[in-house]
């Protein structure tokens, strides 16, 4: 067995004017991964990619092993949980069970309905009577009751309360104990990725800026609040980018680039997002 899950080599799309990529990632087993970017940038395009949803243009990619994502046998170890519930509407949970048990070869009825007690989803009530929060544990329970290696999430969280949220953030963290099991997670709410990712991979304009480890990535970098002529100690190349302010400007700056004496403080993840793309921009 692979020690990895994903592996993407020089992968490219083109379409409508946009280009994605080329990709070059390598997502390890047993981890969470944060896919972090603007709208647009690339990243529900990148897991259609994976899910063999659209054509590459060219490159590689491989995804548990397997390098045809069109091929039935991997759908069966794939969990997908989009921004909505991808079911008829007029089904129940019950009649999803139903259809389940014949298109995955390894449902487990007594997990799945197990899930629906702990999630407190109703067994008769129809779907479009359904929450979205409510749409969204569905979604989960589908993938793990499937046994998936790899979970797939676009946007999952997005619109939900927080107390919902915590509870999906929750039941990802026991999924992956599991070492052979692997999360990619796409969103806009990076306080939720903070809590529980190991990795983040933040696309910009269909390009990877980096993929690093999440707590190596805070320590290497710092928000810095200086005064205009204080800025001059930084060489440039430190600068990662810039937000000026009626009493100077903040920085996001290499932690080994700081000059001595100049505060600093740790940066969060939208931090980091927000000044990569300001830095980006004045190019």
């Amino acid at each position: 067995m692979n020690d990895y899950a994903i592996s993407v080599r020089n992968l490219v799309k083109e379409f409508n004017g946009f280009k994605l990529g080329p990709l070059n990632l390598t997502i390890p087993r047993g981890c969470i991964v944060g896919y972090i970017g603007q709208n647009g940038a690339g990243k529900s395009t990148t897991i259609k990619l994976l899910l063999g949803l659209v054509k590459r243009t060219s490159g590689d990619l491989e995804v548990l092993g397997n390098t045809n994502p069109e091929d039935i046998d991997i759908k069966d170890r794939l969990g997908v949980v989009f921004d909505n519930l991808l079911m008829p509407e007029e089904m129940n949970s019950s009649d999803v069970d139903k259809f389940c048990t014949r298109i995955y070869s390894k449902w487990e009825k007594k997990k799945y309905h197990e899930l629906l007690k702990r999630f407190d989803i109703p067994k008769d009530k129809p779907i479009k009577s359904y929450s979205r929060g409510m749409r969204m544990k569905l979604s989960i329970a589908i993938a793990l009751a499937h046994n998936a290696e790899l979970l797939f999430l676009d946007e999952a969280t997005s619109g939900l309360d927080p107390v919902v949220r915590e509870d999906i953030l929750d039941i990802l963290m026991e999924y992956i104990q599991d070492e052979n099991h692997t999360v990619l997670i796409s969103s806009h709410i990076l306080s939720d990725l903070e809590k529980i990712a190991d990795y983040i991979a933040f696309i910009y304009r269909g390009k990877i800026l980096f993929f690093e480890a999440k707590d190596d990535l805070k320590d290497n970098y710092v928000l810095c609040n200086i005064s205009d002529e204080e800025s001059k100690l930084f060489a440039e190349d430190a600068i990662v980018g810039r937000r000026k302010h009626a009493f100077g400007q903040e920085i996001l700056v290499k932690r080994d680039k700081v000059p001595r004496d100049i505060d600093f403080r740790r940066p969060s993840i939208e931090d980091i997002m927000i000044y990569f793309v300001k830095g980006m921009e004045r190019k």
